[in-house]
């Protein structure tokens, strides 16, 4: 069926929904109302009745709302799902007036009625509500689709994600353990003393990660802005300023950059500080925190996704960077001390050497492409080069890196921490030789320093453990969701454009 044929054929439905809308209005009948007043859901009658046998029937009368979903028999069977679950409705003439029966010709799937009725289960067993009285509560001009579970458009899933939602259960499912599972989250960090702040999305300076930032501007104020990137700055002056020895955010982070199944330029973060700890106490935390959650969530720490079963059961693996790529290459860099070395060994392996590229950034390069798809399990990585980790603490063993790590499941990036760094002279030559460094091509390093942090630190901030989670990719392995749009309830995506 070609597009100007499909939408002609829609219009036609539309407009005979429209008819039928006007004959409501005729018969006096507002087929959007105000309110309904319900006192029970799909699932509370499921369970409050499971043990009613075959042909059993109750007297207490029940007002239940939904969605119709399919229709039998001139509306005299009614599926009717509202967001516990699915239900049968059954309206006959003996029990309902001669009016509403008349009103069921004007019904059609899609439209959300309010019911009142009576159950009883049928001689096959379906639990249904014995209809003693029906209101329209919102009049669907527009056909829900077929067979949605056959489309092939999986963009237009994404574009209109509330018929996504209206068909298939599975996806109402991954949207409401994403709820449950940042509940747990913020449960699980209250229980423990941290307390739940706010900082600024709109920032004067693109800091605490290293990343292209969406950029706009301030009309009264006559300046530019930026949509953080990151929140770390400010719950680190938070930190400095005393509010709690233990502060979280939930927060919405922008990033200027691409698409794929594991990045969304709009995403959600979970990030943390607790003073008087390294990033040792923040591995544990990791793993405790994601273990739990599960175990709340979904009643288990040993998940299955795309068809890889992960056990998320404390405790986790921990490989340095220098030992993972030395296990899956045999390359030891931690015996590479100069950069020409560190070069000519990371393009045999297959990194895009560009020249200006440090020890660090060669050895990252070098540590994607041949150690990241092998960490399915549970790993922290731990020891990051110094030079690509402008905020974490030096290692106390070994100058060229800091006490930082990223823990990984599925070969993904879920966490990354640092034993935070503390000292403002320190910082303040990091960010100025970042800045230096800078290339033109360059736009996710910092264009300035944020020299008010600097001054934040310069009054002194208690040693310090961070961590920040991507909680889009947890819920993605959570509920085994095989791109980050399947958790994103509208993921960013060009426009469609009508001809």
């Amino acid at each position: 069926m070609t597009e100007k044929v499909a939408h002609s054929s829609l219009e036609t439905l539309r407009n005979t929904r429209i008819q039928k809308l006007n004959d409501l209005v005729d018969k006096g009948i507002n087929p959007y109302p105000y309110t309904f007043d319900r006192t029970a859901s799909a699932a509370q009658l499921h369970e409050k009745y499971k043990d009613l046998p075959n042909e059993g029937e109750d007297s207490e009368v029940f007002s239940l709302a939904g969605r119709i979903m399919a229709m039998r028999n001139s509306g005299m069977f009614i599926d009717l799902v509202d967001s516990s679950g699915k239900i049968q409705i059954f309206t006959h003439k003996e029990n309902v007036d001669e009016e509403k029966i008349k009103l069921l010709k004007l019904l059609d799937v899609g439209d959300i009625i309010g019911v009142h009725g009576n159950v009883r289960r049928t001689p096959r067993g379906e639990l249904s509500i014995k209809v003693k009285d029906l209101k329209i509560l919102s009049k669907s001009l527009l056909p829900l689709p077929e067979k949605w579970h056959g489309l092939t458009d999986v963009e237009t899933r994404y574009r209109q994600r509330y018929l996504d939602m209206i068909m298939n259960e599975e996806v109402r499912d991954t949207f409401l353990k994403r709820s449950l599972i940042i509940k747990e989250i913020r449960d699980y960090l209250s229980q423990r003393g941290f307390l739940e702040v706010e900082t600024p999305m709109l920032q004067t300076i693109a800091g605490g990660a290293t990343a292209r930032p969406f950029k706009t501007y301030h009309n009264t104020l006559d300046m530019d802005m930026f949509l953080r990137i990151a929140p770390e700055l400010y719950l680190k002056r938070l930190m400095v300023g005393g509010v709690s020895e233990k502060v979280f955010e939930i927060n919405r982070n922008f990033r200027n950059e691409g698409i794929s199944p594991k990045h969304n330029p709009e995403f959600t973060m979970l990030e943390l500080y607790q003073a008087y700890v390294d990033y040792n106490e923040m591995m544990a935390l990791t793993e405790n925190l994601i273990s739990s959650v599960a175990q709340k969530v979904l009643g288990t720490m040993i998940v299955t996704y795309q068809d890889r079963e992960i056990n998320l059961t404390p405790p986790w693996d921990r490989m340095t960077m220098i030992g993972a790529v030395k296990k899956f290459t045999g390359v030891d860099f931690g015996q590479l001390l100069s950069v020409p070395e560190a070069a000519e060994e990371g393009k045999k392996l297959g990194a895009e050497v560009e020249e200006g590229d440090t020890w660090g950034v060669i050895l990252d390069k070098v540590f994607e492409i041949n150690v990241e798809p092998h960490l399915i399990q549970p790993v922290h990585i731990i020891d990051y080069p110094r030079d690509i980790s402008p905020l974490a603490k030096p290692h106390r063993d070994d100058n060229k890196l800091v006490e930082r790590f990223e823990t990984r499941i599925n070969g993904w990036e879920i966490a990354n921490a640092f034993s935070e760094l503390t000292d403002p002279i320190d910082q303040r030559r990091r960010f100025e030789q970042q800045v230096s460094n800078k290339r033109e091509t360059d736009h996710e390093t910092p264009a300035e320093v944020d020299y008010d942090y600097v001054t934040a630190l310069e009054y002194g901030m208690p040693p310090s453990g961070g961590l920040g989670v991507g909680i889009d990719r947890l819920i993605m392995i959570l509920t085994n969701a095989a791109s980050i749009r399947d958790v994103i309830a509208f993921p960013t995506m060009r426009p469609k454009i009508n001809i």
